[in-house]
């Protein structure tokens, strides 16, 4: 099965990005949370437009990403987990719990210093929360990203296999927590002690300053609760809070070139 996964992994990628897409965009299709303020159709064309710039840049000036340099460490013997003998299933839950925690720490200080922010900051400038959002991510922020877990796969040494999984995770979940939907609020409350979900990263998602800066994770919750970023509820509720940034509220009509120069003009 772990051969399997790991010698078909860009069409499993593939398959559960488009999937979860159509899961999601159906879910908060048939009962939104919240009603759009903007056109459906002109968000998701240009924050999907996004993406797909992101996947080719990534393509085009990585010549090897991350699931292949897993494979050169597991080959070489490079990495920690790769020099100590533990069952396979034993390090691909510590190969995704520790490249989740690394995801976490990294979203925080993409918040706390201003150079990191100004790219960040085109994910949270969004005046509409769902699916779509989730793919949101300004390219230079999506290439130090992209360092950064090759930086983590060289010092940790995962299994492939881990970090298919973890990659498939943090795509499906950051789609699944970004949905304009919610969930009944007993089994929310029961489901955000092991998985983000919508209602939990919406409040990360608050124009009010407190609130944009907690609830970092994207796909376990555990770190938001040990480090003590964890907030339950915007203080406005779901219906009534204000989703983005308070400059960019007059912005309702983002392009694709918009955001890509987000980052270089200040107001």
């Amino acid at each position: 099965m772990l051969d399997f996964i790991a010698s078909h992994e860009p069409t499993i990628r593939l398959g559960f990005f488009l999937g979860t897409l159509c899961a999601v965009g159906l879910w908060e299709t048939v009962a939104p949370k919240r009603r759009p303020s903007v056109s459906k159709v002109w968000r998701w064309t240009n924050n999907f437009a996004v993406t797909f710039f992101n996947t080719f840049l990534l393509r085009l000036l990585f010549p090897i990403l991350a699931v292949g340099l897993a494979a050169i460490a597991a080959e070489r013997g490079w990495g920690l987990l790769n020099l100590v003998d533990l069952p396979i299933l034993v390090s691909i839950v510590i190969a995704v719990a520790l490249q989740d925690m690394v995801v976490y720490w990294q979203h925080v200080i993409f918040h706390r210093f201003s150079i990191l922010w100004q790219l960040h900051k085109m994910h949270h400038a969004d005046v509409d929360y769902d699916v779509s959002t989730g793919a949101r991510f300004h390219p230079i922020e999506i290439m130090l990203s992209m360092l950064l877990k090759l930086a983590v796969v060289l010092l940790l040494g995962p299994p492939v296999v881990a970090v298919i999984i973890f990659e498939i995770l943090l795509s499906s979940v950051a789609m699944f927590n970004h949905a304009n939907a919610g969930l009944p609020k007993g089994i929310d409350r029961i489901l955000r002690l092991f998985v983000v979900t919508p209602d939990m990263h919406r409040v990360h998602h608050s124009v009010i300053r407190a609130e944009h800066n907690s609830n970092f994770g994207f796909n376990l919750p555990w770190w938001d609760y040990l480090f003590g970023t964890y907030m339950a509820e915007p203080s406005k509720g779901h219906d009534r809070m204000t989703v983005g940034l308070d400059e960019y509220q007059n912005d309702r009509k983002q392009s694709m070139f918009w955001m890509l120069a987000l980052p270089f003009h200040r107001k």
